[in-house]
């Protein structure tokens, strides 16, 4: 009852006509961030945080204006990934997997609806996640250490056989190269330069999305000039809404992932890009031979997208909690929060109640507002499809180029996202995967920052990496998902074998 009296008075709080605005402002400029490549949540909220100043807004209000902004980029970023094969956040990179291929096949209308529903879906139970679990997630996240960090970062590369395709060595060829990109730039405790071959560029290491905007928009682009009628996009608009057969069949995907992306985002540093990778590649284990993941399932698309609206809300537990940023864009807030004279932790539920279930109730109020803003405009959005690719290709390529610009204002990266644009073109030539190069680089620094961080404080003992539940929960599961695709085969070999006997 305390907490249905206390959500009461957040929807008072959120409800009133100066914050409901900064809502829907928040919503609309965050939908708007996401679509553009390039600029991101992290620089969308750095950008408004010196207005929340100007205008002197109360820190309730602040917050709600970073917080509709947060989401809001989320929502939007499947947008250019689903259409155009240019993800608009780091986060939407999987989407871009099973999305385009949709929208190739004349259905990015129910893929664009899909998003919309799974990120609604998973933005409104992570806000009941947050409300009702969020003092005790966060106690179980701070138990998280470099060995459980490390325990789960091999979870993830466990899951490289969902992201093969029709051949496992080629993609751990290529997540072999995300890895090897992992370790350009400074070495994380020494500080010592390595594989930057003289280029002081590279001294920060390779910004993910430089790589990812060149492995698949620019090969795209140059992909689609080869065809010998590029013209043919124009007949690929299809039907524009999902049916309520195509939603039924993916509502468990959204709800297992919206709980799975829950979880990652609660745990700070873990990010909404892991989230949406273990998403995708759980889903395409349990569902198997019964989904067409990787050549255009609408599923692909719900998995991701749920996971990393999810993965947003999780990651408040522990900026508002324990005062700890469970992501770059949290980070930013905790600075602004700060800034405004609120100190986030344990005692903010006590002390300054009205800045945070104003926040949770914007919250709801912010996912109704990003679903009534996305379903109208997915007419609008897949009309881009009908643009005579003459006009197409050149603007894709503009975006890009814009976009990766607009991260580090550094003409190199330009230059970089070209060079990466020709090696994702070999890459597809030879039918080699490009989700596993960037599985690899998000995984990489951060699988090699803990293992050290792990033998530092354990005077190089490898046991330390399994001397926790947690750690040795995130071993075995690591395990069964290695050996689930041989499991899943042999029964299913006995069972024809049975069936044949028969």
């Amino acid at each position: 009852m305390d907490i249905l009296q206390a959500l009461l008075n957040g929807f008072g709080v959120a409800l009133e006509p100066l914050n409901l605005l900064l809502v829907v402002l928040g919503c609309l400029v965050g939908t708007l961030i996401g679509v553009l490549p390039g600029i991101g949540p992290i620089s969308g909220v750095a950008l408004l945080v010196p207005l929340t100043f100007a205008l002197k807004m109360p820190p309730e209000s602040a917050l709600i204006l970073l917080a509709g902004i947060y989401y809001g980029a989320m929502y939007g970023g499947s947008t250019t990934s689903i259409l155009l094969n240019i993800p608009g956040e780091t986060s939407s990179v999987v989407t871009a997997i099973d999305g385009n291929k949709l929208a190739k096949q004349g259905k990015a209308g129910p893929a664009l609806a899909m998003a919309a529903w799974g990120s609604f879906i998973a933005g409104t139970l992570s806000v009941v996640g947050l409300m009702t679990l969020g003092p005790l997630l966060a106690q179980w996240a701070i138990r998280f250490g470099p060995a459980e960090y490390f325990a789960l970062m091999v979870f993830g590369f466990s899951t490289l056989s969902a992201l093969a395709g029709k051949n496992l060595f080629k993609a751990l060829i290529a997540t072999g190269f995300g890895l090897m990109l992992a370790t350009v730039g400074q070495d994380p405790q020494s500080g010592i330069s390595r594989y930057t071959f003289g280029f002081l560029q590279l001294e920060d290491g390779m910004d993910f999305l430089v790589v990812a905007i060149g492995l698949f928009a620019v090969s795209e682009v140059l992909m689609l000039l080869e065809e010998k009628t590029p013209g043919a996009l124009r007949a690929q608009v299809g039907r524009i809404y999902l049916s309520f057969k195509d939603f039924m069949a993916s509502l468990l995907t959204i709800l297992r992932s919206s709980v799975l992306g829950f979880l990652i985002g609660v745990l700070p540093g873990a990010g909404a890009s892991i989230a949406s990778f273990v998403a995708y590649t759980t889903e395409k284990r349990l569902l198997g031979s019964k989904a067409r993941f990787g050549e255009g399932d609408l599923r692909g698309v719900a998995a991701p997208e749920s996971a990393n609206n999810a993965a947003a809300g999780g990651a408040m537990i522990p900026l508002l909690t324990l005062g700890l940023p469970g992501s770059g864009t949290t980070a930013i807030m905790l600075g602004a929060l700060m800034s405004l004279g609120v100190t986030p932790g344990p005692q903010m539920f006590q002390q300054h109640p009205e800045v945070v279930w104003g926040l949770i109730a914007s919250m709801y109020v912010g996912n109704a507002v990003l679903l009534l803003l996305n379903l109208p405009l997915v007419g609008l959005f897949v009309r881009l499809l009908a643009v005579p690719a003459w006009f197409l290709i050149p603007a894709v390529l503009a975006v890009s180029f814009i976009g990766v610009y607009a991260v580090n204002n550094n003409p190199f990266d330009l230059l970089l996202m070209a060079v990466f644009g020709l090696v994702g073109y070999l890459m597809r030539k030879l039918e080699f995967p490009l989700a596993p190069v960037l599985l690899g680089l998000v995984l990489g620094y951060l699988m090699e920052i803990n293992l050290r961080r792990a033998m530092t404080i354990s005077n190089g003992d490898v046991g330390y990496l399994f001397s926790s539940p947690i750690a040795v929960g995130l071993w075995v599961l690591a395990g069964l998902s290695l050996l689930a695709p041989v499991l899943v085969a042999r029964f299913r070999k006995q069972g024809l074998g049975g069936d044949e006997e028969l």
